[in-house]
């Protein structure tokens, strides 16, 4: 069984039921109305601002897809890109790559030209699927990207280094292509987030795209009765994985174009949403907006919004225990998981343990986890390592990189993440990134953790840790911290907040600035290092020296 028979099922089944509704909220904001006002006037609805999408049609789209492939000459093997933003059209696009036999591409939207032409030329890209909003972008490298010589336009206007996906793959059967899959099967290859340089190409088997199917399912307990919202990009691990409880349950999900806490208590209301997955700003942004009086909940029907779940990023205790207080019969639960893991899921919290906030949680299902010295031996509980996992969502390899595959992938199938972590009373509690960790006159400090204590000061909207080179110390701690709108905080009261701290991990310079995050919420600490680091730690250093 593949992940591509579970659709067909769903088609088979319950073909009548919708699958997939996107709602662009910007679109009805560009009319001159706002949602709610919009919402009172049932006649006035437009396919442009809400449109949806049964089993059957995914279905046949992706059939349609994967047979105009393969009078292309695509064959199983090949590699075909991505770059769309999150539409009705995705999902059809990236299932049709897979029923072909070739390797679905995902790319991140936010790239430039040169990431774009950058992560083709690594994953040796036959084709590319793209949207309207990379016109240029494409255009700026189609010359330099001979090998992608098939090149599909999603929308109007088809520029023309490019053919029109929709008028070549209405005219294609929507039989399902006979092309023999196996688990073992390469499926995906997604990118690493690159931030810590340029990204890896990460190979995914057919098999960790079905475990995380199952995995999902098995955490949330999703139905065919739940409501998925989606916000986050589909390119990304985190938001497709957890939508594959949806595919396994033949539940509905909702694209979701926006993250205005109100449009998401909005599309939870209006489409009886039961699950929503949250990066922590949005959440954050959610709470402070209902601080602030700028809406009310009763203003909402969010009776059915069971489960909120976060992940992609270590999540602060003080949030959750603030969102429990305004929503205390939500069902929580935090993921752990990076794209060499398939997503999230190799480790999760469980929604029994909402008791053991600030945990990232035990074993997920299928899942080993341990936490291991440098020389990878396991470490006593309570001692600080490196976390390391193992399942059947584990990559294959980081593609065309033999040398990056074995520094974190040992012959028995572990994979070494490079996050630091702790076990205590049976949970992991994950403490930093290797590559994050401070050594400040000879004591490891880990950012998380005073990130985690400042962010519970009510003035913080958000805040990330860095090091800065020190002559006498090597490096000591600045907290670059993001003040919440309308609220005030001095240097002095940062400083006098961090007292209860030992004395070695406070802060020894505050910054107030935006705290930079990409797509899937992790701290970009890269460009907070070149801009007040001034890039390598060790050349600053030899500077200072």
């Amino acid at each position: 069984m593949v992940i591509t028979d579970i659709l067909s099922e769903n088609a088979r089944k319950n073909p009548d039921a919708v699958a997939l509704v996107e709602i662009n909220p910007q679109e009805l904001e560009s009319r001159g109305t706002t949602w709610r006002e919009y919402s009172l006037v049932e006649s006035s609805r437009v396919d442009s601002f809400r449109s949806e999408m049964t089993w059957a049609q995914f279905e046949e789209k992706a059939n349609r897809f994967a047979n105009f492939l393969l009078t292309r000459n695509i064959k199983k093997g090949d590699k075909i890109a991505i770059l769309l933003m999150n539409c009705l059209d995705w999902l059809p696009v990236y299932f049709g790559i897979l029923r072909t036999g070739a390797l679905a591409v995902p790319l991140n939207y936010r790239y430039t030209a040169g990431e774009i032409k950058y992560c083709l030329d690594l994953a040796d890209a036959d084709a590319l699927v793209f949207g309207p909003e990379f016109t240029g972008r494409v255009e700026d490298i189609a010359d330099s990207i001979p090998r992608v010589k098939l090149r599909l336009y999603v929308g109007d206007d088809c520029p023309s280094f490019a053919e029109s996906w929709r008028s070549l793959v209405s005219f294609c059967s929507s039989r399902k292509p006979a092309v023999p899959l196996a688990e073992e099967d390469d499926a995906a290859i997604y990118f690493s987030s690159g931030t810590t340089g340029f990204p890896k190409a990460i190979v995914l088997r057919h098999r960790c795209l079905l475990h995380a199917c199952r995995t999902e399912q098995n955490h949330h307990g999703q139905t065919a009765d739940d409501v998925f919202l989606c916000i986050p990009p589909l390119y990304h691990t985190g938001a497709k994985m957890h939508w594959f409880g949806s595919l396994i349950s033949g539940g509905r999900a909702v694209l979701l174009k926006g993250v205005k806490p109100e449009w998401i208590l909005r599309a939870v209301s209006e489409e009886k949403c039961t699950i929503v997955w949250l990066l922590v700003p949005w959440a954050q942004d959610i709470l402070d907006a209902l601080d602030r009086k700028e809406f009310k909940l009763e203003d909402f029907n969010l009776s059915r919004w069971r489960l909120m779940h976060i992940g992609a990023q270590p999540v602060p205790p003080s949030l959750i225990k603030r969102w429990k207080r305004v929503f205390p019969h939500h069902q929580y639960d935090t993921n752990y998981g990076l794209s060499e893991s398939t997503g999230p899921g190799c480790v999760h919290l469980g929604v029994e343990n909402t008791d053991r906030v600030g945990a990232i949680g035990v074993p997920g299902f299928g899942w080993e986890a341990k936490i291991v010295s440098p020389s990878r031996a396991e470490v006593p509980d309570g001692s600080v390592g490196e976390l390391a996992v193992r399942g059947p969502g584990v990559m294959r390899e980081y593609y065309k990189d033999r040398k990056a595959t074995e520094d974190v992938l040992s012959p028995d199938g572990w994979l070494y993440t490079g996050d630091m972590a702790e076990r205590r009373d049976g949970f992991i509690y994950l403490v930093d990134r290797k590559k994050d960790v401070i050594i400040t006159g000879g004591e490891n400090l880990y950012p998380v953790q005073i990130e985690d204590f400042l962010r519970a000061h009510p003035a913080v909207k958000d805040v990330a840790v860095i090091g800065l080179p020190d002559l006498r110390l090597g490096e000591i701690a600045a907290a670059i911290v993001e003040v919440k709108e309308g609220a005030t905080l001095s240097e002095d009261e940062v400083n006098a907040f961090c007292q209860p701290l030992p004395r070695y991990k406070r802060p020894r310079k505050i910054i107030f600035a935006p705290v930079p995050r990409n797509p899937t919420g992790k701290i970009e600490k890269p460009k907070l290092r070149e801009k007040y680091a001034g890039g390598s730690l060790v050349a600053r250093q030899n500077e200072l020296a």
